[in-house]
């Protein structure tokens, strides 16, 4: 058997897959596309993660366009997060070019255009579905974890959630929060002292502070109501294919902050709100992270802890996580343990930094007979990658530079009136438009410290009354006592004794 028979026939066992599966490309040996030899993803072991990674200009976001157009065909609802806001275009039909024809001829993969329906979404002022949360949803460990806290801070803050609870006062948005935090430092602080304990006017300044630095990256237009329902991200039209919901965040680039924020309770809700699903034939959703060393950037110790067990834990309610990133380096070490699928674009080797993060990356991918990974690494070609990933029985597949097929949809993106065009037909649009903002703990707080505050004035005019009343009996004490001497019977005939002893001198 000659060496091409023999990686043809590794390739076709080590991606052969009995249940429905997604079809990257076609596998490339010697930096030549080989027909028929495909590389096949089961729609049962996505849940499993994955890893899509590259230097810019690579093919990083036609990837992440094949698998969503892939998934949604299958009915599988996609979310995805647009820092650069390259996707929108999956909501249009493609075109068929030459070069698009030629590369699906080499791979015997037929090519037709479509496009998938879409849902535009926002963390801030753009046009879409607004996403927010409330504070309580967040829960006292996941806030604090957000802000960075230590575990004198984290507990202030759990004391000021039960405070909350016991007193029926819902933590909406940050107003809710920094209002208690001034409450329970000035004039419920003999409350707070009471009831819970002394709590140091210089922790909770700290705290105020990392909110006040939450609140500058944008916070104050997520936090409040009404809060998003992930099931709204369960959705597929009258064709039955899944929704492409794509989160548009290219004004947030410089809020890492507020970012992993959102990725975080995102995914914390989601896995406490979804069933336990266990190995189903298909996800119930997958979620694309894009630039994903955003989130690893500036996230504390307990935050990439928090993320990690998330990941572990969320597959088991079938949702599948996969972070896109140009240097798989950017993705700590416990997290890209986790990932079943990595998909590698072409790294640029331009210093000496650079050629040892690719000997690590290499290090990361199976063993190959037809490979030298290292070197495949900085060879590839635009739209090419080495993929590996796991089979139905959860054993990884062997390592095949692919040349990956083409998107069906639009590979650009849309212009602003196609977006007004999706917004206007939007039933979340609608939905998630309004801004609530009923009692919470802000109003509640307020109406508190007023109450008490007419309490205290009026106790202090009842003793201005009272000690206006004292003098004034006080004075009317002294005026009938005068007028009782003046006319008692010993005083007039003491005067007029001594008016007519006058009279006889």
């Amino acid at each position: 058997m000659s060496r091409k028979e023999d990686f043809i026939k590794q390739i076709n066992e080590g991606y052969l897959s009995k249940g429905e599966s997604i079809i990257l490309g076609g596998a490339m040996l010697d930096g030549e596309g080989l027909a028929d030899t495909y590389i096949k993803i089961p729609l049962k072991t996505i849940n499993r993660h994955g890893l899509i990674a590259g230097a810019t200009g690579t093919g990083k976001t036609k990837t992440i366009q094949v698998l969503s157009e892939q998934l949604s065909s299958f009915g599988i609802p996609v979310l995805m997060m647009d820092i650069k806001g390259d996707f929108s275009g999956i909501a249009k039909e493609g075109e068929e070019k030459s070069f698009i024809m030629e590369r699906h001829t080499k791979i015997n993969i037929p090519y037709k255009i479509s496009s998938f329906p879409v849902e535009l979404m926002s963390l801030s002022e753009q046009s879409g579905v607004r996403l927010r949360s409330t504070v309580s949803e967040f829960g006292p460990v996941l806030f604090s974890r957000i802000l960075g806290l230590n575990d004198v801070q984290a507990g202030v803050v759990s004391v000021i959630f039960k405070y909350c609870d016991d007193n029926k006062m819902p933590l909406l948005d940050l107003k809710d929060i920094k209002k208690v935090i001034n409450y329970i430092t000035e004039e419920g602080k003999a409350e707070i002292e009471e009831n819970y304990g002394k709590i140091s006017t210089s922790t909770t300044g700290t705290i105020l502070r990392k909110i006040i630095e939450l609140e500058q990256q944008g916070a104050d237009l997520f936090f409040g109501e009404m809060s998003f329902d992930i099931n709204d991200l369960m959705r597929f039209d009258e064709n039955g294919k899944g929704y492409v919901n794509i989160i548009r965040l290219t004004d947030i680039q410089d809020k890492p902050k507020l970012f992993s924020t959102f990725m975080l309770s995102l995914l914390a809700e989601i896995y406490q709100q979804m069933p336990e699903k266990g190995d189903s034939d298909q996800p119930e959703l997958v979620i694309f992270i894009d630039e994903a060393h955003l989130i690893f950037k500036e996230a504390s110790k307990t935050l990439l802890e928090q993320i990690e067990t998330i990941v572990k834990l969320i597959r088991s309610k079938g949702i599948g996580v996969y972070f896109i990133t140009q240097n798989p380096m950017d993705v700590p070490s416990g997290v890209l343990a986790q990932l079943g699928l990595k998909i590698q674009h072409a790294l640029r080797a331009f210093t000496a930094n650079d050629r040892q993060a690719i000997k690590q990356t290499a290090d990361n991918y199976p063993t190959s007979d037809f490979y030298k990974t290292d070197e495949l690494l900085t060879s590839l070609g635009i739209g090419e990658a080495l993929v590996t990933a796991l089979n139905e029985k959860g054993i990884p597949t062997p390592l095949a530079a692919t040349m990956m097929r083409a998107p069906e949809s639009r590979m650009d993106v849309l212009t602003e009136s196609e977006i007004q065009e999706i917004n206007a037909k939007s039933k979340l649009v609608k939905k998630y438009s309004e801004l609530i903002d009923r009692e919470s703990a802000y109003e509640m707080l307020n109406k508190k410290i007023a109450v008490v505050e007419q309490e205290v004035a009026k106790q202090e005019e009842e003793k201005a009354a009272e000690k206006e009343d004292k003098q004034s009996e006080t004075t009317g004490t002294v005026t009938k006592s005068v007028i009782k001497v003046l006319t008692s019977a010993s005083f007039i005939r003491g005067a007029f004794g001594v008016l007519s002893k006058l009279l006889r001198k």
